[in-house]
C-alpha cells in the first residue's frame, strides 16, 4: 500500500490534487468517494480524514489535509526535486504564493458571482468582482506561458484547473489568452491523466 491516500470524486477540486500528485510522481492510492451519496460519504475512514465530508482529502501517514490549495502547496514542498515551488529567499516566492491562493481567494468566489449567487460589490468583496478577477489573471499571464513566466509551478495547477472548470461550466470569458492557457495545461500528461480518471468514473 502506498504511503499516501487521496480521497477523490470526479469533477471536484480533487482533480487538481490528482494532477499535483502526478506532477511530482508521488506514490499514492486513490480512494473513490461519491460525495453526492450519503452512504459513501459516511465511510468511517473517509470521515476521519475529512470530518466535513469534502474532497479532496489527503492522508499521509498520521497527517490528513482537506483543502486543495493546502494539498498542492504541501506536495510542492514535500517533493522539492520536482521544482514546482520557488524556495524561501527566491524573488519569485512572493508572486508564487499570491498566485497559489488566487483560485480559492479570488476565482472561486468570483465564479459564484458569475453564476448569479452573489451580488457584485467591487468595494467590499476581497476579489473585487468577476471582471476584475479575470483582468488580474490575464495580466499575470502576460509574461507566460505560465504564471511565473517560462517555468511551470504548483500555482499553475491551481490556476489551470480553475480556468478549465470555468470553461467546462461556461463562465470563462472569450479571451484567447485564457483559452490558450487552459489548452497548455491540458497538454500536460499529469493533468491529462487526472481528467481521464474523471471521465472514466462518470457514466455515459
Amino acid at each position: 500500500m502506498a504511503e499516501m491516500t487521496l480521497y477523490w470524486c470526479p469533477r471536484t477540486r480533487a482533480s487538481r490534487a490528482v494532477w499535483m500528485l502526478e506532477e511530482v510522481s508521488a506514490d499514492y492510492d486513490l480512494m473513490f468517494i461519491d460525495i453526492r451519496e450519503q452512504e459513501s460519504k459516511d465511510d468511517p475512514e473517509f470521515r476521519i480524514a475529512s470530518p466535513m465530508g469534502k474532497v479532496p482529502a489527503l492522508k499521509h501517514g498520521d497527517m490528513t489535509m482537506t483543502d486543495s490549495t493546502a494539498i498542492v502547496a504541501y506536495l510542492a514542498e514535500l517533493y522539492p526535486d520536482a521544482g514546482l515551488a520557488p524556495p524561501v529567499g527566491d524573488p519569485m516566492r512572493g508572486p508564487y504564493l499570491q498566485w497559489l491562493i488566487f483560485s480559492g481567494s479570488y476565482i472561486e468566489p468570483a465564479m459564484t458571482e458569475a453564476f448569479g449567487s452573489t451580488t457584485p460589490n467591487a468595494t467590499s468583496h476581497g476579489w473585487g468582482n468577476f471582471e476584475l478577477t479575470i483582468d488580474m489573471l490575464r495580466d499575470g499571464l502576460k509574461a507566460g506561458p505560465w504564471i511565473l513566466g517560462d517555468k511551470f509551478c504548483a500555482a499553475d495547477v491551481m490556476l489551470g484547473s480553475s480556468v478549465y472548470f470555468m470553461r467546462l461550466f461556461g463562465v470563462l470569458p472569450d479571451h484567447a489568452d485564457l483559452h490558450a492557457y487552459a489548452d497548455r495545461c491540458l497538454e500536460r500528461p499529469a493533468y491529462a491523466k487526472a481528467l481521464k480518471l474523471d471521465s472514466d468514473a462518470i457514466p455515459d
